[in-house]
């Protein structure tokens, strides 16, 4: 190999077929994996692969569809199906559309140690995983969903590497620094001495995404721990060089940031990333606490249903002169749009994170499930659903791994006994055991459930649900202000009043356990959604029926009317 100009070693090869295996020999004894790899056939420590990487596209009328008219579905390769493929997931796109569903999100599928893992350790960032069928697989894929009228989402990670066959440690020092400290250890270096080439290796990254895969847009994860002080920051350039090839290719692509600030979205001119969207996780906690009372950790600052309503009006929980000055840089940015923000009820995180990866259908009853999807559905932004979430899938998401390191396997165990060990003595519970292959298949999925009982009648109310918010026009507002919401009017309720023109909805949110007197106000309306009509009970329990003119406990109902 020879090096060039700018520092990097070349070397041509004529006749190489797809399939041949290939190490780097550094200074003629180690020999590493191609940090650049586009795929590693024997995992992260094995030899890189050559691949070919021409695949007949069937999208080429494909453009995209625009970010207002996102819903997004949220999956794990692994644990959808039995399989654990992308080729598995195909099938289901047929039954995902007919739901409502517009874009699935890939959690990350960038090469991670062994073939069981949530996608966030990965290492080899050009290479899709191997368990999951390659870039072959994931091309058919994306193929796929776009002749189903879907686009996919796929989630990257550019704040860290994970701890197992990082061998950029070893090959490129100056990839990483101490100058930041990350939750995985040292970060990714954006702004230090010789930051170029590691800039342009995660902006490349991010256009082969984009631009050979066809991916339609990137959730960029956790923002908040990729530091940059440079004069354009790599999320700057990372978004202007997509938004360019977009345009060249004549399709959509966006960006999609994990953090809470709202800077993420906003204009350059106004201290901003111009990013396309962000999640808006406080959303979620707001909503949670109102139905769990869990207030620990972050969900500590959450409290009651007016912080939910803040949520609904501006995404972000604020209220002026109340908060810490870090509180305050979540004040959210004057004329943001509702498609700026992706909310959700359940997700990865919040599923996954908790110690035994339990859903939210363990922990609230059937007509809460119903209530808590008209709030999420029901929303100005752009929804996120958990796989399974739309039928109350029992299982649970778990915390996996597959790490082939003892220190690591030890250490990631023991890091997941202290920071449960509260709970775990409280509840009498055992921690699963990340590296135990049953927690990985205790994961799965049964799509069976969606045909059946109470999992078949909650299939349908997202179905109904996700059908107005697409078809009613005064769901279609484009700004914040075009919302108003009403808190306590009965106690235990949330109102929220949604316009766009001539046209009105008025949605009632019952949260209590009673029913109550509450109605749109004087004027035309029509009744076109309720959670406690009887198409909607749980067949093995149906709901004991209260007096029509009052607002069952834990119901929402919604009114439509116009201005002629």
């Amino acid at each position: 190999m020879q090096r060039d100009a700018l520092g990097y070693w070349r070397v041509t090869l004529d006749a190489v077929p797809p399939g041949t295996r290939y190490l780097y020999r550094i200074d003629g004894h180690e020999q590493r994996p191609d940090p650049a790899s586009r795929c590693q056939p024997e995992g992260v420590h094995g030899p890189s692969a050559v691949v070919d990487p021409a695949y007949t596209w069937h999208d080429a009328d494909w453009q995209g569809i625009p970010l207002r008219d996102y819903v997004i579905y949220e999956l794990h390769v692994g644990t959808f199906t039995p399989e654990g493929t992308f080729e598995a997931i195909i099938p289901h796109l047929a039954h995902l559309k007919a739901l409502g569903i517009t874009a699935i999100e890939l959690l990350p599928v960038a090469h991670f140690p062994g073939e069981r893992n949530w996608g966030y350790d990965g290492v080899y960032l050009y290479a899709p995983h191997t368990a999951y069928g390659g870039g072959e697989g994931l091309k058919r894929l994306v193929d796929a969903c776009h002749q189903h009228g879907m686009a996919v989402i796929l989630d990257v990670v550019y704040n860290h590497f994970g701890p197992e066959g990082n061998y950029l440690w070893s090959l490129a020092r100056p990839f990483f620094t101490d100058r930041y400290h990350t939750p995985w250890g040292d970060a990714i270096n954006y702004d230090g001495p010789e930051s170029g080439p590691v800039r342009h290796f995660i902006i490349a990254n991010a256009l082969s995404w984009l631009g050979e895969y066809h991916i339609d847009a990137l959730r960029l994860d956790a923002t908040h721990e990729i530091y940059d002080h440079s004069a354009i920051h790599v999320l700057d350039a990372m978004a202007d060089a997509a938004h360019e090839q977009a345009q060249r290719l004549g399709r959509a692509a966006y960006l999609i940031a994990e953090g809470e600030s709202p800077r993420l979205v906003a204009p350059r001119d106004k201290g901003g990333h111009d990013l396309d969207a962000h999640w808006a996780d406080q959303f979620h906690h707001a909503l949670h606490v109102v139905f769990t009372g869990e207030r620990l950790g972050y969900m500590a600052a959450f409290a009651g249903l007016e912080h939910l309503a803040c949520a609904y009006r501006q995404a972000h929980v604020f209220s002026p002169g109340k908060h810490t000055e870090a509180q305050r840089s979540l004040a959210p940015m004057p004329n943001a749009r509702p498609d700026q923000f992706v909310v959700c009820f359940q997700n990865h995180d919040q599923v996954g994170n908790r110690p035994v990866g339990d859903r939210k259908g363990a922990l609230l009853t059937f007509d809460q499930l119903k209530l808590a999807a008209g709030a999420l559905l029901l929303s100005p932004f752009i929804p996120l659903l958990f796989m399974g979430e739309e039928y109350a899938e029992p299982a649970p998401f778990q915390f996996f791994t597959d790490h082939s390191d003892p220190d690591l396997v030890r250490g990631v165990r023991e890091g997941r006994k202290q920071e449960f060990a509260a709970f775990v003595e409280a509840h009498r519970v055992e921690l699963p055991d990340p590296q135990d292959v049953a927690t990985f298949a205790r994961s799965k999925l049964n799509h069976e459930l969606r045909q059946h009982g109470h999992h078949k009648v909650l299939h349908e109310w997202y179905r109904e649900l996700l059908r107005l918010r697409r078809e009613l026009p005064a769901l279609q507002a484009e700004a914040l202000t075009d919302l108003e919401t009403v808190v306590d009017v009965v106690p235990g309720t949330l109102c929220l009043y949604r316009r766009n023109g001539a046209h009105h909805a008025w949605i009632a949110l019952n949260f209590s356990a009673a029913p109550v007197a509450l109605a749109p106000p004087a004027g035309s309306w029509n009744l076109v959604l309720d959670s406690a009509a009887a198409r909607w009970d749980d067949p093995a329990a149906p709901a004991t029926r209260c007096d029509p003119d009052l607002l069952a406990a834990h119901s929402v109902r919604m009114w439509v009317g116009n201005d002629s």
